[in-house]
This record gives structure tokens, sequence and C-alpha cells, in this order.
């Protein structure tokens, strides 16, 4: 039930990446909202660090989304740029740490070689089919990658993962058309 009840908190954006013959591509919408209003629309929800060699996004509280991503870095820099092993390290500080505890915000975070999701609940997650989603639109958008992925191959992963949050952005009143996308 906590988990139900945490991930429907999550439901101010959508962020989206994808893995596709060989290329990284990371997108999400700039829509953020409060309570049942858009607060702005062109907010940037990607993220490059190691020199651009790990990219991410968020989904949730802003202000929490930015000290996870802070506290992401940090344990990226503390082991060498090795993604995974940060994200474990993140994972289990989030989980016994009382106020890392409390943040309400999701992150993605890919590279050339693997995306993963780091949840609220301190899990590191590997998607299936090398595509992770997050947020109010995060199932549309998947979705569709998924989809887009299997069946027009000759699309790049940049023209994946902005027709996925265009899509998502068709039918989630939390996610908007104003996309940004980074590629590794």
């Amino acid at each position: 039930m906590f988990r139900l009840l945490f991930f429907m908190k999550i439901r101010s954006t959508t962020v989206l990446a994808i893995r596709h013959n060989g290329k990284v591509a990371i997108g999400a919408d700039g829509q953020a909202t409060m309570g049942n209003y858009i607060a702005k629309s062109n907010v940037k929800k990607i993220r490059k660090l190691q020199d651009g060699k790990v990219v991410t996004g968020f989904a949730g509280s802003t202000a929490d989304a930015f000290t996870l991503l802070d506290r992401f870095e940090e344990k990226l820099n503390s082991y060498g740029g090795n993604m995974k092993r940060a994200a474990i390290e993140l994972a289990k500080d989030w989980r016994m740490d009382r106020y890392l505890r409390r943040l309400e915000a999701m992150l993605i975070a890919a590279n050339k070689e693997e995306v993963l999701i780091l949840s609220g609940t301190g899990d590191v997650l590997e998607p299936d089919n090398e595509v992770a989603a997050i947020g109010s639109g995060a199932m549309y958008a998947q979705s569709a990658a998924i989809a887009l992925k299997k069946h027009a191959s000759h699309l790049s992963a940049e023209e994946i993962v902005r027709e996925s949050l265009n899509i998502a952005a068709d039918i989630c009143i939390y996610t908007n058309h104003n996309l940004v996308v980074e590629n590794l």
C-alpha cells in the first residue's frame, strides 16, 4: 500500500529514458504543478553529471529531487563514476537516513551502458527493455516507447523519447509538450 501511495504523489511530470541501437536518450516535459494548477511550464528536469557521462531526470518535489541529485553526484564522485554502485549506495542512505526517507522524488539515471530507476522507497531498478519512465505520465510514455522500439526500430533513441513524451502529454494532464531531451 505504501508504494502505491508514494507513486500517486509523484504526478507532476513525465521522464523517460531509453537505450536503443547503442544510443541513450532521456527526456522530460517542462510542467510543474502545485496541487491542481500549473505553476510553471518550462522547468528543466534533466541534468548532466560527471562531465556529461551520466544523465539524470527527476520527478516529484523539485527541492527533494535536487537534494537527491546532489547526493547522487557525491556518490558518483566517491565511486569513480560507477553509476550502479553510486545508485546502490544512495539507495542504502535513502532507506536508512531519516531525512532522506521523507523526500518525495524519484530519479532516472543513464549512462552509455545502463538505465536505472532510483525510487523513493530506496530501490534501484534496471527496467526491462531498457526503457525507464517515472512520473504521472510514466505508463503512457513507457508503453509508447516499448511499442516504438519494437515496431519502429528505424527511429533513433531521441525520436522514440520525443514521440513517446508527446503521446504522454496528449493523455496526462500533468504532462506538457515543452520537452527537453538529452543524448549520450
